[in-house]
C-alpha cells in the first residue's frame, strides 16, 4: 500500500535528486569554463602577434619614407646651391623645376610619415592594452586551474552528502521503482511525481481511463502515468470527483497495457505519441 508518507518520501528524493544532478552538470560545465578562457587567451596572444606584425611592417615603411624624405632634402639643397652658380636662364628653370618636385615630395613624404606615426601610435596602444590584457587573462587562468580541484572537490562532497540522504529515504522503498523515478526526474526538468485529479493527469495533461485513475486513488502499488511516465497520486479537485471525471473516450486499462509493457525503453517515442494524440 502506498503511504502518504511514502509520497512525502518521493517529493524529498526529487528535491535530492534534482539538487544532485544540478551539482553533477556543475562538475561537467567546469571544465568547458576553462577551456573558455584558455581559448580567448589563445585569441589574445593571436591578436597581439598580428598587432606586432603589423606595427613592424608600418615601422619598416616608414624608414622607407623617411630615406625618401632625406634624398629629397639632399635634392633640393644641391639645386638650390647650384642655383647660386649658374647664370643661363634655361639651367635656372630646369633647376628651379627640379626644387619644386623636390619641395613636393617633401610634402608628400611629411604627409605620409604623419600618417605612418598616427597608425604607429595606434598600434602601440592596442599592443600595450593586449599585453595587460594577456597578463591578466594568464593570472586568472592560473587561478582557475588552482581552484578547479578545489571546486570539484567541494561539490563531490555535497554530493556525496546527498547521496547518504538518498540511501536514508529509499532504504524501504522499492529499487527499480527508485531506478526509474530517478531517470523520470532527469528527462522530465526536475518533476517525477504530479497528482493525478479525476482521471486527469496533472504532469502531462491527458485524460486517463477510469479504471486506471481508480487505480491510482486505491493506491496500492505505485502507478506510472502511460503518458508522461510521472508516478502519478490522486487528489481530489476542488469540484469534486463526479464533476472532474471524464468517461468519455477513455478507454479500459487494456488499452494501456501495451503501453506499460515499454513505456520507458524510448522516452522520446513517447512524447511524439502524446502530441499527436493530444492534437487528435
Amino acid at each position: 500500500m502506498v503511504t502518504e508518507n511514502d509520497l512525502d518520501k518521493l517529493r524529498s528524493l526529487q528535491d535530492i535528486i534534482c539538487e544532485k544532478i544540478g551539482l553533477e552538470r556543475g562538475i561537467q560545465e567546469i571544465p568547458k569554463l576553462l577551456n573558455t578562457q584558455e581559448e580567448m587567451l589563445t585569441r589574445l596572444k593571436k591578436t597581439f602577434i598580428e598587432k606586432n606584425q603589423e606595427y613592424e611592417k608600418i615601422k619598416l615603411a616608414e624608414g622607407e619614407i623617411r630615406n625618401k624624405l632625406f634624398e629629397a632634402e639632399m635634392i633640393r639643397e644641391k639645386a638650390e646651391k647650384n642655383m647660386d652658380l649658374i647664370s643661363a636662364q634655361r639651367e635656372i628653370e630646369a633647376l628651379d623645376k627640379e626644387i619644386r618636385d623636390a619641395q613636393k615630395n617633401e610634402q608628400q613624404y611629411r604627409t605620409e610619415l604623419q600618417q605612418k606615426d598616427r597608425l604607429l601610435g595606434d598600434l602601440d596602444e592596442q599592443i600595450k592594452q593586449h599585453t595587460a590584457l594577456i597578463k591578466q587573462q594568464e593570472k586568472d587562468l592560473e587561478e582557475r586551474r588552482k581552484g578547479i580541484e578545489t571546486e570539484i572537490a567541494e561539490k563531490q562532497k555535497q554530493i556525496d552528502d546527498l547521496r547518504k540522504k538518498e540511501s536514508k529515504i529509499t532504504e524501504n522503498l522499492d529499487s527499480e521503482v527508485i531506478f526509474k523515478f530517478e531517470r523520470i526526474i532527469k528527462n522530465k526538468m526536475g518533476i517525477g511525481i504530479v497528482a493525478i485529479k479525476g482521471n486527469v493527469c496533472m504532469g502531462c495533461h491527458m485524460i486517463l481511463p477510469t479504471q486506471f485513475a481508480n487505480k491510482v486513488r486505491i493506491g496500492e502499488e505505485f502507478i506510472f502515468c502511460p503518458y508522461c511516465s510521472r508516478i502519478l497520486f490522486y487528489e481530489e479537485s476542488a469540484e469534486g470527483d463526479e464533476e472532474f471525471f471524464d468517461t468519455e473516450d477513455t478507454g479500459s486499462l487494456s488499452d494501456l497495457d501495451d503501453m506499460e509493457e515499454d513505456e520507458y525503453d524510448d522516452d522520446e517515442e513517447e512524447e511524439e505519441k502524446v502530441n499527436i494524440d493530444y492534437e487528435e
